[in-house]
Parts: structure tokens; sequence; C-alpha cells
């Protein structure tokens, strides 16, 4: 099968697609006839060496986490038949022809390849950071990176469980926070003014998904570090700022909230933005827009 492999660290030029042997499903996994793949900013950290000691890498290595497709392969004990299609989590890399899934959901009807794999990383982030941050009805969040894949769809995750959010974001970007619910506001030069004056009831909790800056306004506007995360910034431990950067969730709780905003997509309350797609042989390319931090929505690899 063809597949995107790197067999050193370094940029994307490292990415190359090639033949490779195909990967089989396990007890209790599925393997997929990959649609979709997504690609998230873990994606390049990896391929960097980054995450060695975190995330450990084997060469050759398959970049992907992100996957949606068709099943074609049953482990025993699999709770799927061939021909369903499903989103999930890859343990083999998901730029490829053919991925192995582990914890995986069906996909609705309503809701097309690239904006299925828009949401099992970036929903569970966003989801997890507003509980760790305990956001409630009536507060306001202030959300650096508002318009981008994890962003946008915490946007619309706290503006559904009644909050106000103020989105740090590029003014090219300002209509469609304001679509999702968001007030938006530019990044930059002069952001506490333009935030106090977004927010003059001030500001409850800060979700940074961005990594850009930002965080030392958002201590001076909350008058410390308290119910301030961030996912982003390498910064934040000499700031005194937490970091969130794994689920403690199990996989069936992590499984029933994904299935539950794919049925919100599917139903048209749930906003996936794709900024762009790539064809596999431009796997590299994909990765460069991600790593630019740059892409307005979501960045896919199509198959």
């Amino acid at each position: 099968m063809h597949a995107v492999v790197f067999e050193e660290f370094g940029g994307p030029e490292v990415l190359r697609t090639q033949d490779v042997a195909e990967p089989h499903a396990g007890p209790g996994e599925v393997r997929v006839s990959v649609r979709a793949a997504g690609v998230n900013p873990i994606d390049f950290k990896i391929r960097r060496g980054w995450t060695q000691g975190f995330i450990d890498v084997t060469f050759p290595a398959t970049p992907g986490l992100e996957v949606a497709g068709v099943v074609d392969e049953v482990g025993a004990g699999a709770e799927f038949a061939i021909g369903d299609e499903v989103v999930g989590w890859s343990t083999t890399g998901s730029y490829a022809e053919h991925a192995v899934v582990g914890n995986v959901v069906p996909k609705p009807a309503g809701v097309s390849w690239e904006q299925a794999v828009g949401l099992p990383v970036a929903g569970e982030t966003a989801q997890r950071v507003l509980d760790e941050l305990g956001i409630k009805d009536g507060e306001t969040l202030l959300l650096h990176g508002a318009a981008g894949g994890v962003g946008s769809i915490a946007v619309q995750l706290a503006t559904a469980a009644g909050a106000t959010v103020i989105g740090t974001a590029s003014p090219v970007n300002h209509d469609f926070l304001r679509e999702i619910g968001a007030i938006p506001v530019a990044y930059g030069d002069g952001l506490l003014d333009r935030v106090r004056e977004a927010a003059p009831q001030g500001i409850d909790a800060v979700f940074d998904a961005a990594g850009q800056g930002g965080l030392e306004e958002s201590i001076e506007l909350r008058g410390g570090t308290d119910r301030i995360v961030t996912i982003a910034d390498m910064q934040a431990g000499a700031l005194g700022v937490a970091v969130s950067a794994a689920s403690s969730a199990s996989p069936e709780e992590i499984g029933a909230g994904l299935s539950k905003q794919l049925q919100a997509a599917a139903d048209g309350n749930l906003t996936v933005r794709v900024a762009e797609t790539f064809a596999l042989s431009d796997a590299a390319k994909a990765q460069e827009l991600s790593e630019s931090g740059h892409a307005q929505g979501k960045v896919v690899v199509l198959l």
C-alpha cells in the first residue's frame, strides 16, 4: 500500500510516499480503507523529534493520529462490520491507504470525511480544557487562537454551555468567529485594551490554543495564573501557567464524546472548519501549512 513515511527527524522534506506492507487488525481493532487523515500540530512535533520520551518514534514511521474511513478488516471482538464508515484514532499512522484503529466510533451519514476527521483530536482537546477550566453558564472565556481547529470547536462548546467567548484571531477570521458565536479581537500590540473593551465584565478563564503569545496579558487580565490553561505555549512553565497535554478519560468516555460531537455536526449544531485538503503525495505541504500556524481551520489529507 502507499503510505507517507519518514526515517529521520527534520523538516517537511523528510516525508516521502512509498510502498509499505499493509497493517492488519488485532483483537478489538479494525482496519480501515482511509478516506481522510487529520493533520495536527503534534504530527510535525513528532516529525522533528520534539516528543521523544513522551511519544517515541521507531523508524520508518508513518504520521497521523486521526483517521476516517471504511472498515475493510475486523479483528476478534471488534463490534464493527466490513463496510462500516468509522472515525477514530490510528495506531499505525493515518497518512496511508490503510490504517488500524483501536478507539473508533461510527461516522454519521450527514458528516463529510474531512469534517469527521477534524473532530477526534480537536474535539477531545477542546472539551478536556473547558472541563479543566470549569467553564460555567454566564462566565466569560478568553480564547487565544479561536479560529483554529481546536479553538473553533472550543468556541462552540463554550457558547453552548452558556459562556461568552472573547476570541483572539487575525482580522481575516473575525467574520467566521462571529458566525460561530465568539466576540473577535485582534491579537498583537494593544491586546489588553481590546479585551477589556470587549469584556468590561472581566475574564473568568483563559484557554490558549495558539501558543503564540498572550499568556502574560492573560495573567494580567486574570490577576494571576488561576484558571489559565494552554495546549501550545512552551513558555507556560516559566510563567506558572498550566499545560494540558493528555486526557485521563477512558477510551470509552473519549469515544462517547466523539460520537456526541459527530452527531452535533450531522445535525448542523457544530461547525468543523476545513482550511485546506491535500493529496497523500502532498503530505509534506499539509504539514508545512499546519506548522506555519496560519491554517484557518482543519488541515486534512484526503485519499
